[in-house]
C-alpha cells in the first residue's frame, strides 16, 4: 500500500520531506512484528488444532455471509475444502491462512459495508477480476460511490 501510495504522489513522494520514504523504508517491519509470515501461518493452524472452538467461530462469522454474494460463496466453499484435507497443511499454510481472512473480510464486507464496497472487494479478492496492482478492478463496478464515500469535505 505504501508503494502504491508513493507511486500515485510521484516526484513528491519521494522526497525525504514528504515522510513516504520513510514509510517505505519502514513498511517491510509491519509484517514482522509478530513473527514472520511462516510463523504466523503456522500459529493459526496450531489454533485450530488445539483450539476446536477458534474454527467454530470462524465457520459461524462467515457462513452468517453464506448466500450474500457467489464470489463470497465458491471462495468460502474453497477455505472448506482445504480444512477439510489437513495432510501437508503446513506446505500451504500461507495461502489457507489468507484465503480464510479474505473470506473472513468478505463476510463481513457483504454484511457490514455499503453495497459497492462489498462488490469491490468480492471482485477484486475473490472473484479473480483484478490484478495483483491497484487499480486494476473491473470498470463495471460503481467506483466512484467508493471514492465519494472515502472523500473528505473541506
Amino acid at each position: 500500500v505504501v508503494a502504491e501510495a508513493l507511486e500515485c504522489l510521484g516526484g513528491n513522494g519521494y522526497v525525504e520531506e514528504s515522510g513516504m520514504p520513510r514509510l517505505l523504508r519502514e513498511s517491510p517491519l509491519n509484517s514482522l512484528w509478530e513473527g514472520s509470515g511462516n510463523v504466523q501461518a503456522l500459529d493459526v493452524l496450531r489454533a485450530l488444532r488445539t483450539e476446536p472452538a477458534a474454527l467454530d467461530a470462524f465457520l459461524t462469522e462467515v457462513g452468517a455471509a453464506r448466500g450474500a454474494d457467489h464470489r463470497l460463496d465458491r471462495a468460502i466453499r474453497g477455505v472448506l475444502t482445504e480444512l477439510a484435507d489437513l495432510e501437508g497443511v503446513e506446505g500451504r499454510a500461507r495461502r489457507l491462512v489468507e484465503r480464510m481472512a479474505l473470506v473472513l473480510q468478505g463476510s463481513l464486507l457483504v454484511r457490514w459495508a455499503p453495497p459497492e464496497v462489498a462488490d469491490a472487494f468480492c471482485a477484486g479478492r475473490l472473484g479473480g477480476e483484478a490484478g495483483a496492482a491497484f487499480g486494476t478492478l473491473p470498470p463495471t463496478l460503481d467506483l466512484r460511490a467508493v471514492v465519494e464515500r472515502a472523500r473528505v469535505e473541506i
